[in-house]
């Protein structure tokens, strides 16, 4: 005859067993509905205490500044787009300016170093764009006179031999004036801009005479 072993306690386990898998399956379905927003706990969740005017502009400069820095002006524009009280908004602007989360003089000069080198723009144009930022003319002064002369010359001649190829066929004026007018859309003066082309057409075998006679008002 063969004896079966009792486990001491076996019964009383897969009991237990059985009513705590049956409390997971109900804390799974608890959480499940909980994520989701379901469940009467959802339902009777009390929303928090409204932020102060200065904890939300805050939040908001904090999340403009996460993709790129900006300028105070730029900032201050959008906390009054966003109905913050003009108090609240100086003294969050403040705070970050002492602790240089706002830099407008570091803004400047990476604004001038990223412009003229990835898009050619001269000083007349960086200028020009760092105002409609808001920064101080001081700053702009500063910051777009890293930018000497010579460097300045250099960048439009890189810009005009980039250019000239798709110029070839057409008559003489329509080139000069087309890279001509692509400089000054890009903030060269116009005595500069002439000159370097006129130096890259003469490379290229036009009569410096001929050039010398197209002058050029409305570029």
């Amino acid at each position: 005859m063969t004896r079966r072993t009792e486990w001491p306690g076996s019964e009383d386990d897969t009991s237990s067993a059985a009513a705590g898998d049956a409390e997971t399956r109900q804390g799974r379905r608890d959480r499940h509905g909980r994520e989701n927003g379901g469940g009467p706990d959802a339902s009777r969740a009390a929303p928090g205490p409204p932020r102060t005017p200065e904890e939300q502009a805050r939040a908001i400069c904090l999340r403009l500044l996460t993709g790129n820095p900006r300028t105070r002006k730029q900032l201050g524009d959008a906390l009054h787009q966003r109905g913050i009280p003009e108090e609240a908004a100086e003294e969050v602007l403040s705070r970050f300016e002492d602790v240089g989360l706002i830099d407008d003089a570091a803004f400047a000069e990476a604004w001038v170093e990223s412009r003229h080198h990835g898009r050619g723009l001269a000083r007349r144009a960086l200028a020009r764009e760092l105002r409609t930022k808001g920064v101080d003319s001081t700053l702009i002064d500063v910051a777009v006179g890293r930018l000497d002369s010579e460097q300045e010359e250099s960048t439009a001649r890189e810009l005009v031999d980039r250019k000239l190829r798709a110029t070839r066929g057409l008559d003489r004026e329509k080139r000069l004036r087309r890279l001509a007018g692509m400089l000054a859309r890009k903030g060269y003066p116009e005595g500069l801009a002439l000159r370097v082309v006129r130096q890259a057409l003469e490379e290229e075998g036009e009569d410096p005479e001929l050039l010398e006679e197209h002058y050029l008002p409305d570029i």
